[in-house]
C-alpha cells in the first residue's frame, strides 16, 4: 500500500482520560499547540456511551490534528460547574486555552467529522492528514494519461478515508479513461451513502452518464452534414451533439445544445437543457465551456 498523510500517532498520545488535577496540562497547556476537543460524559449517561467511541473514531482519524480529552463531570464537578456544563454529553473544542467552538448530545459521524475539520480549519491546521496533497498528484497523474497508476494513489487513499468524495470521483474518472465502465459504475454505485450527493460524486454520475451515450454516438461527420442538410431535424443535431462529445468536442457540443434549446426548448422533454446541464456538471465549475454555456443558457431563458 501506498504511504500518504502524516504518520499515525497512536491512540494513547491522541485520546487521554483527564481529570481535574491534570485538566490545566493536557487540555488548556496542550491546545497551545493543537486543538484539543474535550468530550464531557458520565457512566449513567446513554447518549454518551454512543457518542464518545464515535468521537473518538472521528478524532483518530485526523491523525494528529487534534487530540481529545474525556472528562467524567461527576468526577470533575468544579471544572463541569466553571464551563457551566448543564446536559451531556458536552462538548467543547478548545485551541490557545480557549473553547472555540462546541457542541451538545449525539452527533451522527458525517457531522462529527464536519465539526472536526470545521476545528482544524479554525486553528490554521490541515484535517486531511496531507490527503489533499495525495488527491492533486494522482489527478495530475490522471490528467498526463497515467490512468491505472492515478487509479492506485485514489485507491490508496480510500484505505485511509473511505469517505472521501474527491478520491471516489478519481478513482471512477481513471476507470472511464480506461474505458472500463462497468467498473467505474461498480465504484460509485459502492460509495457510503453519506457522501452519495457531494458534488464529486454527482459530477462522477454525470461523467458515467454521458461515457454510456458516447458507447451510441454517430459518426460526426455523417450527423454534420445531416444537420447542415435540414438545420431543423434537431433529433439530429442532439445525436450531433453526443457524437462531437464523444470526440472529446465539448465546447463545439454544447454550442449544438444551445442552438437546439434556441430553436425548441421544449424539444424531447427539454432534452437539450437537460444534456446541457448533465455536460456542466460532469466538468470543474470553472471551466471555460462551463462558464460560458451557463451565461448563454441563462440569457437565453431570461431572454
Amino acid at each position: 500500500m501506498l504511504e500518504l498523510g502524516k504518520t499515525e500517532a497512536p491512540k494513547a498520545d491522541l485520546i487521554k482520560d483527564v481529570s481535574e488535577a491534570d485538566f490545566m496540562a493536557e487540555v488548556i497547556d496542550a491546545s497551545q499547540e493543537v486543538p484539543v476537543i474535550v468530550d464531557f460524559w458520565a457512566p449513567w449517561c446513554g447518549p454518551c456511551k454512543q457518542l464518545g467511541p464515535a468521537l473518538e473514531a472521528a478524532v483518530t482519524e485526523a491523525k494528529g490534528a487534534v487530540k481529545m480529552a474525556k472528562v467524567n463531570v461527576d468526577e470533575a464537578q468544579m471544572i463541569a460547574g466553571q464551563l457551566r456544563i448543564q446536559s451531556i454529553p458536552t462538548v467543547y473544542a478548545f485551541y490557545k486555552g480557549q473553547p472555540i467552538d462546541g457542541f451538545q448530545g449525539a452527533l451522527p459521524p458525517s457531522e462529527l467529522k464536519s465539526f472536526i475539520d470545521r476545528v482544524v480549519q479554525a486553528s490554521g491546521g490541515d484535517a486531511s492528514g496531507g490527503l489533499d496533497e495525495a488527491i492533486a498528484t494522482a489527478e495530475e497523474m490522471l490528467e498526463q494519461g497515467a490512468a491505472a497508476d492515478a487509479a492506485q494513489v485514489f485507491a490508496a487513499i480510500l484505505e485511509e478515508d473511505p469517505q472521501n468524495a474527491k478520491a471516489y470521483a478519481g478513482l471512477v474518472s481513471c476507470y472511464l479513461a480506461l474505458d472500463d465502465l462497468d467498473q467505474a459504475e461498480a465504484v460509485l454505485n459502492g460509495a457510503p451513502v453519506e457522501i452519495s450527493k457531494a458534488p464529486e460524486l454527482e459530477a462522477a454520475h454525470a461523467k458515467i452518464e454521458l461515457a454510456k451515450q458516447a458507447s451510441n454516438a454517430g459518426p460526426v461527420a455523417e450527423l454534420t452534414a445531416k444537420v447542415e442538410a435540414d438545420p431543423a431535424d434537431l433529433q439530429a443535431r442532439f445525436d450531433l451533439a453526443q457524437a462531437l462529445y464523444a470526440h472529446g468536442e465539448t465546447e463545439d457540443a454544447v454550442t449544438q445544445l444551445l442552438e437546439l434549446f434556441r430553436r425548441d426548448r421544449e424539444w424531447n422533454d427539454g432534452a437539450a437543457k437537460a444534456q446541457l446541464f448533465t455536460i456542466f456538471e460532469a466538468l470543474k465549475p470553472n471551466d471555460p465551456v462551463v462558464l460560458n454555456g451557463r451565461r448563454k443558457l441563462s440569457s437565453m431563458i431570461f431572454a
